[in-house]
């Protein structure tokens, strides 16, 4: 049974480990003024980043339709494959799941198993790496699920959020919560899992915040992987990778990833964090 791995770009899987791993990453949605985008397709992630503080109104995100789903899956049926595992990001803050379920439903040349990887970025892109790694190595869909399975409750994604003006301007942050006053000072140690999003602490200064973060994913070593990512922050996101040196295993390069704009849209630039799952 030949068995291919779908995947959306909001999972951050990197290029290089795509194009390795035969993964097909099918581009979400970004949506500037009555004009939407294919992110990675339509518009690079640093052109939209660069403009996005330009953007009025405020850029919004949304899933594919559903036949580009549909087409995705007939087209790898028709070049051998027999099974199909689509995984996404978390169904809990975006639909993308919901609509592959859709497109999966018209395919009757292969079977499609769309899989909920209750994370974002990420997070979510280290369990699609592992699937892809399970598939090139044989592994039946059985085990591949069965090991997704076993890794969710164990993955996570931890961030700092530069500033709140991304979030305020797309209508995610409440202004009863933060305060007027204090809105962009403040900056949010968050962690999602299980397809839930916390805010653990909300700290005024972005030292005392990565110092939070670091702390907190200290709190969950060993790890099975780790990875840095950041919204448009190359520099931090180097900085945060020389700062961690003891979160990384000895001598392993570890992936430093961009976050897609149907995510970082909302996290906003200058954001950084870790994906990590532990043992």
């Amino acid at each position: 049974m030949t068995i291919k791995i779908v995947t959306d770009s909001g999972c951050d899987v990197p290029p290089d480990l795509a194009q390795k791993l035969d993964i097909t990453v099918i581009p979400l949605y970004v949506n500037i003024g009555e004009k939407g985008y294919r992110e990675g397709v339509d518009i690079t992630r640093a052109e939209f980043y660069t403009n996005l503080a330009s953007y009025d109104p405020y850029p919004t995100t949304a899933a594919p339709p559903i036949d580009t789903f549909t087409n995705v899956y007939e087209k790898l049926a028709a070049k051998g494959a027999d099974e199909i595992i689509s995984l996404h990001i978390a169904g809990t803050v975006s639909n993308t799941l919901n609509v592959a379920g859709l497109g999966a439903q018209e395919v009757e040349s292969a079977t499609v198993v769309t899989y909920d990887t209750q994370q974002i970025t990420l997070g979510a892109g280290l369990l699609v790496l592992k699937a892809a790694e399970m598939a090139q190595a044989g592994q039946s869909l059985d085990e591949i699920i069965a090991a997704l399975d076993e890794r969710v409750p164990r993955t996570r994604v931890f961030g700092m959020i530069d500033t709140l003006d991304s979030l305020r301007r797309g209508g995610r942050v409440s202004w009863t919560e933060f305060g007027i006053g204090s809105l962009l000072q403040i900056k949010p140690v968050m962690e999602i899992k299980a397809g839930e999003i916390i805010v653990h602490a909300k700290v005024r200064t972005r030292k005392r915040a990565i110092k939070k973060m670091q702390v907190m994913v200290a709190e969950y070593q060993p790890f099975e992987r780790i990875a840095i990512l950041h919204v448009n922050a190359p520099e931090a996101a180097a900085d945060l990778r020389e700062q961690s040196k003891n979160l990384f295993p000895a001598g392993e390069t570890p992936i430093i990833q961009d976050v897609s704009p149907a995510i970082g849209a909302h996290l906003g630039p200058g954001a950084v964090g870790f994906a990590a799952i532990s043992r």
